[in-house]
């Protein structure tokens, strides 16, 4: 890029799951009409939420008697992937045409573009992070393959790792010629919690999953001698995109008509049982 390109930027707040989820939808809609520039967006969850990817199967996966008791919400997302509890994390989206000039055109190089900023944003914070890419032909496999309904369980292609641990789940979707990835950079995890979400054939079954999962994903806090409250990890993936993707971030706040908009399409899609509960 010769000119530094603007992007618009939505500060960190909090929504509740279908409010989040539809906003995401919205960027996406606004952008491919030509509405709005490329958008990041981070954002938190109120009340914890679980979100399952597109394809899952509620009822074969979810324990929704256990999200219910651990009083969090619940949402489907338009992306693939698996399950997510997000509660001590920062989310972020990026919204970008896949027209643009620096978006490779294979989800797989547009997905390693775009988590330059993450990567960036990691090293800000001091971790020593760095992307795994598959070496063997069992590895590319397994990740066709995934054995678990738990996100962080798989690192896939280009994930961002650090001491050889998963520290961001990320999932990508492309609707009206735009690409919208959207993930979850993980402040701190309770394990018991998000393990309580899902089914198992057995206890032991649990146990093993739990286990292996310790070893292949962390959280920012664990890494770090000092924790990183939600307000610094901001400012580091603020810093992180501007870097990575070698753009400004103009702030950008949503119109009183624009609110309603995502509103209305949360409502009417992201809270309804048809659009949650649908596998």
């Amino acid at each position: 890029m010769n000119m530094t390109e603007t992007w618009r930027f939505i500060a960190f707040e909090k929504h509740d799951p279908a409010y989040n989820m539809a906003l995401d939808e919205a960027l996406l809609n606004w952008h491919s009409e030509g509405k709005i520039p490329p958008t990041i967006r981070f954002y938190g969850w109120n009340p914890p939420t679980l979100s399952i990817g597109y394809f899952q199967q509620l009822e074969k996966e979810i324990d929704m008697e256990a999200v219910r008791r651990h009083q969090l919400g619940f949402v489907r997302r338009p992306t693939g992937g698996r399950g997510v509890l997000h509660e001590h994390e920062l989310t972020y989206s990026v919204i970008v045409s896949e027209a643009h000039p620096d978006m490779p055109q294979t989800v797989t190089e547009a997905y390693r573009v775009i988590s330059e900023g993450l990567l960036e944003g990691f090293k800000k914070l001091g971790l020593d992070a760095y992307f795994a890419v598959p070496k063997t032909a069992d590895e590319t496999a397994a990740l066709k393959n995934p054995r678990s309904s738990v996100c962080f369980d798989a690192p896939s292609w280009y994930e961002l790792v650090v001491e050889g641990r998963k520290v961001a789940g990320s999932a990508q979707t492309r609707q009206k010629g735009v690409i919208l990835q959207h993930g979850s950079i993980l402040l701190d995890i309770e394990e018991d919690k998000l393990f309580d979400l899902f089914r198992y054939p057995s206890e032991r079954v649990r146990e093993r999953l739990q286990k292996q999962f310790a070893k292949k994903a962390v959280a920012i806090n664990a890494l770090r001698e000092t924790p990183v409250t939600l307000e610094e990890a901001s400012k580091a993936f603020h810093y992180g995109f501007e870097k990575g993707l070698g753009i400004k971030l103009a702030p950008y706040t949503l119109t009183r008509e624009e609110d309603a908009y995502v509103a209305q399409l949360a409502k009417t899609r992201y809270a309804t049982a048809e659009w949650n509960e649908r596998r």
